[in-house]
């Protein structure tokens, strides 16, 4: 088995899409709707979909009074309780328009670090693919401690993808691609494909996204992008409104290679 490449994108069997709460809450919240149209265009092809969703603090920010993401633990988490079920209603509501159904999974790093907890996770979203449910991922921000979150979710979807053997991950955000500097400075150039194992040497790694809304950057993209490539899974990283494209294999985006060695044959009855 080769590698997936842009062009196989269509046929993909499996589809992990990482979104971030800057593209999705606020004023940007109207994204919702085309991120799902993409979403169902996919599933409805046959596609296996997984949307790991940040976004439940951010969504609960306004009804709690709050003009600024929470620095205390408390307030996160009662932001996120009140966030995530809003967050999700607003998914099932999209949804609904293709006959779609959305199952929730939270998930702490403690969950996928405990082999017990890992197993029953991995069967739990087996189970909910083969009943064509879409599942929608996020950290469980009520009771994650800050010793044992991811971080941010990036990482846990890149974890998700690697947990489910993920054909594709897409990590979507404001900014388009992966470029060799901050896309803002004159002379960036856009990265339209990193070898599995590059280094980026002299690529300016900085941090993007709405400010007081999302925890991730272009950093932390990279790094999940390497995570999930070092499982076999090919990675696109670019911007939300160019979702639909990039499920459709077109030339947009950042497109990481997976490592050619977890394609082989022996590598793949050794992962069976």
């Amino acid at each position: 088995m080769t590698p997936m490449e842009r062009a196989d994108v269509p046929a993909a069997t499996r589809i992990v899409v990482k979104v971030g709460s800057s593209s999705i809450s606020g004023e940007n919240a109207g994204q919702i709707a085309p991120l799902v149209d993409a979403l169902a265009a996919a599933h409805g092809r046959g596609a296996e979909v997984v949307l790991v969703s940040s976004g439940a603090i951010a969504t609960g920010m306004p009804y709690l009074k709050l003009d600024a993401r929470p620095d205390d633990l408390a307030t996160q988490q009662a932001a996120a309780s009140v966030g995530q079920n809003l967050l999700v209603f607003r998914y099932q509501q999209s949804l609904d328009r293709f006959g779609i159904i959305a199952g929730q999974v939270l998930l702490t790093a403690g969950d996928l670090e405990n082999p017990t907890h890992r197993s029953n996770a991995q069967r739990a979203m087996e189970r909910l693919l083969g009943l064509r449910i879409l599942p929608i991922v996020n950290e469980n921000d009520t009771v994650a401690t800050h010793e044992i979150r991811f971080g941010d979710n990036d990482r846990l979807a890149a974890l998700v993808a690697q947990l489910i053997g993920a054909e594709l991950l897409v990590l979507l955000s404001d900014v388009d691609a992966l470029y060799t500097k901050p896309p803002h400075l004159p002379g960036a150039e856009r990265i339209a494909r990193v070898p599995f194992g590059d280094a980026l040497a002299g690529v300016e790694i900085g941090s993007v996204g709405r400010a007081g809304v999302g925890t991730g950057g272009a950093e932390t993209k990279v790094s999940a992008a390497r995570i999930a490539a070092e499982a076999g899974t090919s990675v696109l990283i670019t911007a939300t409104p160019l979702v639909d494209r990039a499920l459709a294999g077109d030339d947009v985006g950042t497109w990481f290679e997976p490592d050619p060695a977890r394609h082989t044959a022996a590598e793949g009855a050794a992962l069976a």
